[in-house]
């Protein structure tokens, strides 16, 4: 008998709409399952159980009175634990920030709660959210469901690794450089980092961020199926004008020809043959499905990835510098160290550069998209990493960040991108692709995910087995 955790969450909204299972009968599955999971992998530092049953409550009144339901009705969800949750501590993975309890909600938490969904726990992050591992000095270290010896990646490493185990059927997490698509890759289901401005995201427990911050880091949806990356999409990008860069566009778009580029070979980025491989196979998948595929030189990820790195270093020299020296997590000194090598100088006259440059350089990617809709690339030149590789060594450090370089490109522009997860290796090593596409055309990120699920095995939740 398949057990409630097991389900997507779209499925079980429709069986909790139509009255088959109660919000206790969810939670108490749910529950049971972080119970016999949780302990194994560390992927959720703070269980929500006793405020869910609250909310649950209200959504129970909601259905016997036949009120309209929200979007995510029943649907369990966990928050990454950097984002404010009233009455919770948005810990970011920081021992300094271990008492900073959040007054309000987030927006993206209030889209999510008024949407109706039902979150159960909160989700770890490496210190500062800055690394492609998560690990901290205060929630501790999380591991990959799939394989203990490889990164459940980072920094949504805690979202990621409890939705693949199914704790929750939607994880929430941040993307500035990666941070939603490379977990999603390195634990084998789906992530969607959202463009700049289709998801509120502001944080009341903290100043505004740097320009840095505001203009490239996003919120989005970690999940099993492309329905529920869509739903929880759609949820979270209700408006909310707290959010300056928020933007009121519809999902409903002029569709664009089913065109893909494929690039496969990307200057400044060493890509292993079972990478190219991937693509290659899943390439040939869409081709059957009716997509027309080019095999062609991309536009300059190298370039537009250096400028990211500018804004990056230069949004944590500022805002971040003192604060890790006084929490002083080894993991954290260490790579931002090595990431300030990679970018040492963050002055006002290379900073007015790299903004001077984003124009320059989105208007290349805008005429790349013009004859090409979609990009079909790697999420990264390597299948996961082993855990922790980043702080083995200088050497280990330099080959994780360089092997980045899609990941770390979109979001300068502010881009789209879908991480889509098609096999698991027989060393239990998942594989992946990457799709990104211009602004606001997440629609069409996925309608080719709707297509390729079907063409590989369903993404069913995993047992930690060790």
């Amino acid at each position: 008998m398949t057990e409630i955790w097991e389900l997507e969450g779209n499925k079980i909204r429709n069986l909790f709409k139509s009255k088959k299972i109660s919000s206790n009968e969810i939670l108490d599955s749910m529950e049971k399952r972080f119970q016999e999971v949780n302990p194994k992998i560390n992927a959720i530092p703070e269980e929500t159980f006793e405020y869910a049953r609250k909310i649950s409550k209200k959504l129970d009144e909601k259905l016997m009175k036949n009120e309209k339901l929200g979007l995510l009705a029943g649907i369990p969800i966990t928050i990454k634990i950097n984002t404010d949750q009233t009455g919770f501590v948005s810990t970011n993975g920081l021992r300094i920030q271990k008492n900073l309890t959040a007054k309000k909600d987030g927006t993206v938490v209030q889209n999510i709660q008024n949407a109706d969904g039902i979150i159960i726990g909160r989700t770890n992050t490496p210190a500062f959210s800055m690394r492609w591992f998560t690990n901290n000095s205060l929630h501790g270290h999380t591991l990959n469901p799939h394989n203990k010896k490889i990164t459940p990646g980072g920094s949504s490493g805690g979202a990621a690794s409890a939705t693949a185990s199914g704790i929750g059927s939607i994880g929430h997490g941040t993307d500035i450089a990666g941070s939603i698509r490379y977990p999603a890759y390195a634990c084998g289901i789906h992530g969607l980092r959202p463009s700049l401005g289709r998801v509120p995201m502001i944080n009341y427990s903290a100043p505004d961020r740097f320009i840095g911050g505001q203009i490239m880091a996003v919120s989005g949806p970690l999940a099993r199926s492309i329905k529920d990356l869509d739903i929880g999409l759609q949820a979270m990008s209700v408006g909310n004008y707290d959010d300056p860069w928020w933007t009121p566009v519809s999902f409903e778009l002029p569709p664009l020809p089913k065109k893909i580029a494929l690039v496969t070979e990307i200057k400044g980025l060493k890509t292993e043959k079972i990478i190219v491989d991937n693509l290659n196979l899943v390439a040939k998948e869409l081709e059957k499905l009716g997509w027309d595929i080019e095999n062609v030189e991309g536009p300059n990820f190298e370039k537009t990835a250096h400028y990211q790195a500018v804004l990056w270093l230069a949004e944590f020299r500022r805002s971040s510098a003192e604060a890790i020296a006084k929490e002083n997590d080894p993991g954290a000194n260490f790579v931002f160290n090595e990431m300030s090598k990679k970018c040492p100088d963050t002055s006002i006259e290379k900073f007015m550069d790299a903004l001077q440059q984003r124009a320059t350089l989105a208007r290349e990617w805008n005429h790349f998209f013009e004859k090409y809709p979609l990009i079909l690339c790697p999420v990264s030149g390597n299948p996961p990493f082993e855990d922790l590789k980043d702080i083995k060594s200088i050497k280990d450090f330099d080959e994780v960040f360089s092997s980045m370089l899609p990941q770390i490109a979109p979001p300068y522009l502010g881009l789209p991108g879908l991480t889509f997860s098609n096999r698991i290796t027989e060393n239990k090593i998942p594989l992946g692709v990457q799709f990104i596409s211009r602004r606001f055309r997440e629609d069409k990120l996925l309608e080719v995910g709707y297509d390729l699920e079907n063409s590989f095995k369903k993404i069913q939740p995993i047992d930690p087995n060790f």
